[in-house]
């Protein structure tokens, strides 16, 4: 009679799941940079997978991506990218419902940091009603190509930005009565496509 064959137990171990470590601001010379020009500022900083995040006050974003660009020791002079997240029903604590998240590269230093900043709704966020608590500084000053991406946040999350030359919805149109992305619109939409007309080949 045959053995059954022992399972391996190093196959089936359940993976490990990596977790955000808080940074030292001193062990980093770009959050070093920063700190030294806002020593009064409320900064924290995790680190995930190799790539360091830098969380900053709402108040004090624009100061602070203008020293992460300007600083030679951090001389981020590339914006990558900006997106929006909504933490609604996530399954740890957070520090507000909604976080802007930039992407910032340096192409002579060759590093990249990402600056995150968090916003609370004020109002219900099931509408496209402006809420004064949404709001957050521009950086099309800093980095043009910010327009459009900056957009694509408001258009999607509600999240305005402050001094904006050209702040209008980018993806969808502007009477549209929802921000896709917030995790409270349905995902099926609440019918706004149930009327569009049917082009066929014989009217097209």
């Amino acid at each position: 009679m045959s053995e059954t064959p022992k399972a391996n137990s190093s196959a089936q171990a359940a993976p490990q799941q990596a977790t955000p470590q808080s940074v030292s601001i001193e062990q980093s010379p770009v959050l070093a940079a920063v700190k030294s020009a806002f020593g009064s500022a409320k900064l924290r900083a995790t680190r995930f997978r190799g790539q360091t995040t830098l969380i900053v006050e709402p108040k004090d974003l624009h100061a602070v991506m203008a020293v992460l660009k300007s600083d030679g020791r951090c001389g981020f002079d590339l914006l990558s990218d900006v997106g929006g997240v909504d933490y609604l029903d996530y399954p740890a604590e957070t520090i507000a419902r909604f976080a802007v998240v930039y992407n910032l590269v340096s192409t002579t230093l060759d590093q990249r940091v990402f600056v995150k900043t968090f916003v609370d709704p004020s109002i219900p966020t099931d509408g496209i009603v402006e809420d004064p608590a949404l709001w957050v500084d521009s950086v099309t000053d800093l980095w043009p190509g910010a327009e459009w991406m900056e957009r694509e946040v408001f258009d999607m999350f509600g999240i305005r930005f402050a001094n904006h030359p050209d702040l209008r919805r980018i993806l969808t149109w502007e009477e549209y009565p929802g921000h896709p992305l917030r995790k409270d619109y349905p995902l099926r939409g609440r019918g706004e496509r149930d009327n569009f007309g049917v082009v066929d080949r014989s009217t097209s």
